[in-house]
């Protein structure tokens, strides 16, 4: 499937827009620290809509309206679960990272239990982070294929390039101003496609929800407790709301950016709002999925769809007038590049301030400083590019395995920060063991059990807590100070 030359002008002038917009943004950045946190001077709603666009991908974009459109919009019981985890995380893990001069979230691991578990915390992050934002590249790459007929690899690249440009030259500054650019980008396309597809229903919104109720597409609750079903009403509030204290609470992805926040009551106001802006942002793709229901019930597609997950993708590039398809495949790419280019600056964030400056950046001036974290964001750049171009020989369920593992490691990472929170007794080694032994049984249980997806952070957060406190029976703790003093 190719594009006009109108759109496909759109969409390469918006990419270079972002590129030269985060480039010209981060112009000011002067040293390793304004990079990392954009000298902590940021207003408060960059961050908040900074937070949700990061969580906002291009998977979720065109997958949460297939989801709706192949059964209901139940998805809405775990964001009700974020919604809740957000006040937690506001007021039990939120007031750790504001008692100190901090980086990263890993850093208060190094305060409780000494720099090991720091390390270990902060190389899970890396590692997971590039595995899956690597398949998420290539799954973006996918659409830009399918529009343009050229290459995997080079689509791959193409994305990759353009979000390492102006992720290395402005940092976290450049960072968060662009997803805020992206997040109005890719919600104003959301709502223009889901105008266009109320106008293309002859009876509007009242035959949305007519056809969609009476084919129960608008069931939001399901009251069965199965411990196999992701959908349900319990995992989605407990399950939501424990994900959320490992995604928002502990990764540094999301920590960075509360870090960057000019106070602690800045961050917790970005961070609670959001839950309620991702809230809105869900039930609007949700209806988009119910009223594509809908439509192709009225007007049956030639080809049957093979996957619901591309029903909005294949809305978009078949219904979309011209000029109009430019715009929504510039907001599918912006929720790509805003998940993108926050991974690449909190992976570097991490690699340079946890693993590279301890060993070897002591004694380096702020200038040389800064050069190393802009290689490092190159290079996890490269490393993203490198995963998303070998997508491309996965099988699709590998893909999700994949993407799933790096869920369920932030449950592994909560439980580290609740034996330093809710503990005195357990030392570094402890710690380390509950760390292994949980990312052992989080492995098992994850491919050898039907255990639904979000219950992983609340199983591997109170696995590794229980592992850790019982192993420090055996090795007594080395310091006495808790998370944050």
């Amino acid at each position: 499937m190719s594009v006009g030359t109108l759109d496909l002008f759109i969409l390469l002038a918006y990419m270079a827009g972002v590129v030269a917009l985060g480039t010209w943004v981060g112009r000011v950045t002067r040293s390793a620290a304004d990079f990392m946190l954009g000298g902590k001077d940021l207003p408060w709603w960059v961050i908040l809509f900074s937070i949700v666009a990061t969580e906002t991908s291009t998977v979720t974009f065109l997958s949460i309206p297939g989801f709706a459109y192949g059964r209901d919009i139940t998805w809405l019981q775990i964001v009700i679960g974020f919604v809740l985890g957000r006040f937690v995380v506001s007021f039990l893990l939120l007031p750790q990272y504001f008692k100190g001069n901090f980086f990263t979230a890993y850093e208060v691991l190094d305060k409780r239990f000494g720099g090991a578990t720091k390390q270990a915390a902060s190389l899970l992050f890396i590692i997971t982070r590039s595995l899956a934002d690597g398949l998420r590249l290539f799954l973006s790459a996918i659409v830009l294929q399918e529009m343009t007929g050229i290459a995997m690899h080079w689509a791959v690249v193409a994305i990759g390039i353009a979000t390492i440009v102006y992720t290395y030259f402005g940092g976290m500054r450049a960072v968060l101003w662009t997803d805020f650019i992206q997040f109005t980008v890719y919600m104003a396309g959301a709502m223009l496609a889901f105008g266009l597809l109320l106008n293309r229903l002859p009876g509007g919104w009242e035959q949305l929800v007519s056809l969609g109720g009476e084919a129960g597409k608008l069931r939001l609750f399901d009251l069965a407790l199965d411990w196999s079903e992701p959908y349900g009403l319990w995992a989605g509030l407990i399950g939501g709301l424990f994900i959320t204290l490992g995604s928002h609470g502990v990764d540094q992805m999301m920590v960075q950016r509360y870090l960057a926040a000019r106070n602690l009551s800045d961050a917790r106001r970005a961070l609670i709002t959001s839950g309620f802006v991702v809230l809105a942002q869900f039930a609007l793709f949700l209806l988009i999925g119910v009223g594509l229901y809908v439509f192709y019930q009225l007007t049956p597609p030639v080809v049957a769809f093979e996957r619901a997950d591309r029903v909005f993708a294949r809305f978009i590039l078949d219904e979309m007038p011209t000029g109009v398809l430019g715009i929504l495949l510039g907001a599918i790419f912006a929720a790509a590049m805003s998940t993108l280019s926050s991974s690449l600056n909190s992976c570097a964030t991490a690699a340079t301030n946890d693993l590279y400056f301890p060993l070897f950046g002591k004694e380096e001036s702020p200038e040389r400083k800064l050069r190393a974290i802009r290689i490092f964001t190159a290079i996890f750049g490269l490393i993203q590019i490198i995963v998303g171009i070998a997508g491309q020989w996965l099988k699709a369920t590998v893909v999700s395995s994949v993407l799933g593992i790096a869920a369920f490691t932030t449950g592994i990472v909560l439980g580290l920060f609740f034996l330093g929170i809710f503990t005195q007794r357990v030392g570094q080694r402890a710690a380390l063991v509950g760390l292994v032994l949980g990312l052992v049984g989080m492995t098992w249980i994850f491919f050898a059990t039907d255990l639904a997806w979000p219950w992983f952070a609340l199983v591997g957060s109170f696995g590794t807590f229980a592992l850790g406190l019982a192993a420090s029976f055996v090795w007594p703790r080395e310091s006495t100070a808790p998370v944050g003093q």
